[in-house]
């Protein structure tokens, strides 16, 4: 038996629990992990919730979580990618990597660079693939400049650093207390709140030619106020407003896919692109690092390690 986070209904934190479920077995093309870290995202909460029914409908008994990083335990028929004792790095798309063994596809699954930490690993593909489709969406490149908003956050911190890789400069909406670890990495920080529109001006006295929300729609209202023009504007949150303004909304779907982990798994194992980790937590605590997320004031990314 193992250990794996479920809900049988929607709610707040109060609703998970830690149940005992059997060790799954891989079905043909599956590989089965032993998780050693999977990152815990806002989304998440926000299906737990219900307030993505519509789109993201959940049944019950419900599992949770999408990031995962572990090391090959057991490989289905035709499985020829990997075998017992690799490590790797992936998805699930069944909502279930919060827990201490999961099955998954082999495709969804890269090796993990020995550089990149368990952590890191486990926490890559939704902030990873959604930092890059959206960065690709607002095509940045050489002599643009780009804002992002929630800079310091699971996606933006990954999202202002990918800019740069693409040779474009970059200007990060973020509290305060955050600034620094931005100036670390090469990005103009400005903080958010009253006379935003003008300390970006500043920062950019050339104009801003792309923006990147991670936050919502009040940023997407800031980038039309800007003068970035709509094919431009990137939300991965703020929907309604895309559809108002003519936005795009390119997300982690947008970019889903082995290669673009490896490709992102590489950057950070090179050091081209750093991922703070603001906290990790054993699986039973699980809720407290939901209440972490949920703040969304973190640097960077929250993790569970079972």
């Amino acid at each position: 038996m193992a250990k794996a986070v479920r809900f049988d209904h929607y709610g707040g934190r109060d609703v998970l629990y830690i149940a005992e479920v059997e060790v799954p077995h891989p079905a043909a093309g599956e590989v089965v992990v032993r998780i050693e870290a999977a990152g815990v995202n806002p989304g998440e909460a926000t299906i737990r919730e219900g307030r993505l029914h519509e789109r993201y409908p959940a049944s019950f008994p419900s599992g949770e979580g999408s990031d995962l990083a572990g090391v090959v335990h057991e490989v289905g028929h035709g499985v020829t990618l990997w075998a017992v004792g690799d490590e790797v790095l992936g998805w699930t798309e069944n909502r279930a990597s919060h827990a201490e063994y999961v099955a998954v596809p082999d495709g969804q699954l890269v090796a993990k660079p020995p550089a990149l930490s368990w952590e890191v690993a486990g926490s890559l593909y939704v902030t990873g693939c959604t930092a890059y489709a959206a960065v690709r969406a607002v095509g940045a490149g050489p002599g643009d400049t780009v804002v992002v908003s929630a800079a310091a956050g699971g996606v933006g911190s990954i999202a202002v650093q990918l800019v740069q890789v693409r040779g474009a400069r970059a200007i990060g909406i973020a509290s305060a207390h955050h600034h620094d670890w931005l100036r670390s990495v090469g990005v103009t920080p400005v903080a958010y709140g009253e006379g935003l529109l003008d300390l970006i001006r500043a920062a950019a006295p050339s104009g801003v030619n792309a923006f990147v929300d991670t936050f919502g729609p009040e940023y997407v209202h800031l980038a039309v106020e800007l003068g970035v023009v709509p094919g431009r504007i990137d939300t991965i949150i703020a929907y309604d407003a895309a559809v108002q303004v003519g936005a795009k909304t390119d997300g982690s779907m947008a970019a889903t896919s082995a290669d673009v982990l490896a490709e992102m798994a590489e950057l950070v194992a090179s050091g081209r692109i750093v991922v703070p980790i603001a906290a990790t937590y054993p699986l039973e605590k699980v809720a407290d690092a939901y209440a972490e997320v949920e703040q969304r004031h973190t640097l960077g990314k929250v993790v569970l390690v079972p």
